[in-house]
């Protein structure tokens, strides 16, 4: 299911509050066959920049449209559709799978594996659509791997614009680790004050 913004986006939960952009871990998002390493981090940006690919676009090698994205977040998060801005000329993607909290994930791996939701494609080089998650499938996601497996005939794959819409969680993952880190046993918590001064001994 994807969404036409041709109405009141605010009022159909398509404005920029509910962009995902400032969630997503930018240092650590990676693709596969992409033709200029480290492409791929142009096509993340704010859902208003949508259209403005002036820093460049994700493209596959020649006569290989195949990519594969990676896209770790910094919390968990819940994502209720996702945007793709395609090139022109054949080269937008023409199919999306999406697979959820698995890291590494190879070309061999994303053909083998049923993913949690795929969706057909149409070019859609305005960024006027979006594709509909099937919600309750994408709650706690901590990364999101999408592969996109073919094109419209081009002799490569371009992507211009990525966008996520949805909702984070209140912790950010390096916050929940301090937690679990600070909850657990410290030695020195098993320690009188007779190293601190106190005049007690040390507890056997």
């Amino acid at each position: 299911m994807a969404c036409l913004h041709d109405h009141s986006c605010e009022e159909h939960d398509c404005s920029s509050d509910w962009s995902l952009y400032k969630h997503i871990d930018l240092s650590k998002v990676s693709a596969l066959n992409e033709a200029v390493s480290g492409s791929v981090k142009s096509v993340f940006r704010a859902w208003e920049q949508r259209l403005n690919s002036s820093e460049g676009h994700l493209e596959s090698n020649e006569g290989d449209p195949e990519l594969i994205v990676f896209i770790p977040f910094t919390s968990d998060v819940k994502i209720k559709s996702i945007s793709v801005v395609g090139g022109a000329d054949g080269t937008s993607p023409a199919k999306m799978r999406a697979f959820i909290n698995r890291d590494g994930i190879d070309f061999s791996d994303a053909q083998n594996m049923q993913p949690v939701q795929e969706w057909d494609l149409v070019e859609n080089l305005q960024g006027v659509l979006e594709y509909q998650t099937r919600y309750s499938r994408f709650q706690s996601v901590g990364n999101i791997t999408l592969h996109f497996p073919e094109n419209f005939g081009g002799e490569t794959c371009q992507i211009h614009y990525i966008g996520l819409k949805g909702e984070a969680t209140q912790l950010k993952r390096d916050v929940v680790a301090t937690i679990v880190y600070e909850v657990m046993p410290n030695p020195s918590d098993h320690k009188t004050r007779a190293e601190t001064g106190g005049g007690l001994s040390q507890v056997e």
